[in-house]
């Protein structure tokens, strides 16, 4: 049966005593691609009405960031919290539960304290990663084709032959229902599951991971209809930085495996402006469907007692710099959005300083009176949302390829090196003057490298 409430002020300051069944739910939602490109970050020109309410009622992040710009890394380390390092999360395909073996996730740990845990979509990159740290085996959409106009079906049917990265079209509008589309089906077995989970007498973590954004940039037509296509902007910046290491530029390749995209090269302008206009309307698809969710905690009268944690796995790229997709050390690729709302935290904050995703896993400890495990390399942040004056870290580090990068209040230092590991190359950027990284100054501020590089290579993970 539905477990009784307690005072939200209660709940929140007594947690740690309460008995497991009295402990607050969890609703994790995780969405693939999502850089902070939302009318809560500041975006009027994105419709994201449900995150944008969520942000109202919770703690928005304005500098969050990811460990590692590629999803597989990044949410293998979100879920272990310890830092990703040259050979461990390292690619989209990373394992958690191979690369650390021995460290508690996440969800095992949430599991093992008393909670029903469940996972629908993509929350590990592989499904059968710490599967074991569920309460179900982990659930996702099957039989359903990224496209739903007959002939994109077919040129990604006759490219599917010529090779397994060679794909359909990057985009498509067709006139379709939600449920026509994998996120549609994954937030209707959401609904369901709240349903289900909300009578049980044990507290649940619902984790629910969202493929949109991702590419192919598919949505129904009425979410593009959202966007007038002649407004839509390109960068100003959609070149390379001034004096920028060459490693910190990429071919863009998980775009190039589609159909409509040369194989090398800048795309066209307006191909350019389709993708950018198919991306936000992916965005606004998947608000939509997270609306559909956070609608039904509210209708089952579960909003009050479930926290609620809404995260990027890392940023994108929408031509900045040359680049589409993530895989880079720049902000594009890093910075993410994230929000959390709980019992007893007051909503409608917003936090400018530095949130790690590592800090994600301690704080989902402390909000739910559980103690943390000690491999835990993260700090939580509760003190921190009861009151912006609290102190907290002046820094995020996070990583990609052969580049480890650390971003303060005032600049991005990004050093690359080779396999001696011998520094190749680095670049500086003054986020005063330059917020979106056009020129790097690494040569001519000595001084600031110094004491950045010490910082970087005192905090960042290693493989010794």
């Amino acid at each position: 049966m539905l477990r009784n409430f307690f005072s939200v002020l209660f709940l929140f300051t007594a947690c740690s005593s309460l008995p497991a069944a009295e402990r607050p739910n969890v609703l994790f939602i995780a969405v693939d691609d999502l850089r902070p490109e939302l009318a809560c970050y500041g975006a009027e020109h994105i419709h994201s009405p449900n995150i944008d309410r969520l942000a109202d009622s919770g703690v928005l992040f304005e500098r969050a960031y990811c460990m590692v710009a590629v999803c597989g890394a990044s949410r293998a380390s979100l879920m272990t919290g310890i830092r990703p390092t040259p050979t461990r999360f390292v690619s989209y395909l990373a394992s958690a539960e191979k690369e650390a073996p021995g460290i508690k996730t996440l969800n095992t740990h949430f599991k093992e304290q008393g909670y029903y845990t469940m996972s629908l979509g993509k929350v590990f990159h592989l499904p059968e990663d710490n599967a074991h740290g569920w309460s179900e085996e982990p659930w996702r959409v099957q039989g359903v084709s990224w496209w739903q106009d007959a002939e994109n079906q077919k040129i990604h049917a006759a490219r599917q032959k010529e090779g397994e990265r060679k794909r359909g079209p990057a985009f498509e509008s067709p006139d379709v229902p939600d449920n026509a589309y994998q996120d549609g089906q994954l937030a209707e077995r959401a609904i369901a599951d709240l349903q289900r989970l909300g009578g049980k007498d044990e507290p649940f973590l619902l984790a629910v991971g969202f493929l949109k954004p991702h590419l192919p940039f598919n949505a129904p037509k009425k979410y593009w209809d959202l966007y007038d296509h002649d407004d839509i902007q390109l960068p100003e910046n959609d070149y390379v930085p001034q004096d920028a290491p060459a490693e910190s530029i990429h071919n863009s390749g998980e775009l190039r495996a589609y159909s409509n995209i040369p194989p090398e090269g800048p795309v066209s302008d307006e191909t350019a402006r389709n993708l950018i206009h198919g991306y936000y309307a992916c965005v606004s698809y998947t608000d939509a469907q997270i609306g559909k969710i956070l609608d039904e905690l509210d209708r089952l009268n579960l909003a009050e007692n479930t926290i609620v944690v809404l995260w990027g796995d890392h940023g994108w790229n929408l031509g900045e710099h040359t680049l589409w997709c993530k895989h880079s050390c720049y902000e594009t690729s890093l910075r993410i959005p994230l929000i959390v709302r709980a019992p007893g935290i007051k909503g409608g904050e917003r936090r400018v300083e530095l949130i790690e995703t590592i800090d994600l896993y301690p704080t989902l400890c402390e909000l739910a009176g559980l103690d943390e495990p000690n491999h835990l390399v993260g700090d939580s942040f509760v003190p921190f949302i009861k009151n912006a004056n609290a102190s907290w870290k002046s820094h995020a580090v996070s990583r990609y390829g052969n580049g480890d990068s650390i971003r303060t209040e005032e600049y991005r230092y990004t050093e690359y090196r080779g396999k001696n590991p011998k520094q190749t190359s680095a670049m500086l950027y003054d986020h005063r003057s330059d917020p979106d990284e056009n020129v790097n100054i690494e040569g001519k501020s000595p001084g600031t490298v110094e004491d950045l590089a010490e910082k970087l290579n005192a905090l960042k993970g290693r493989d010794d």
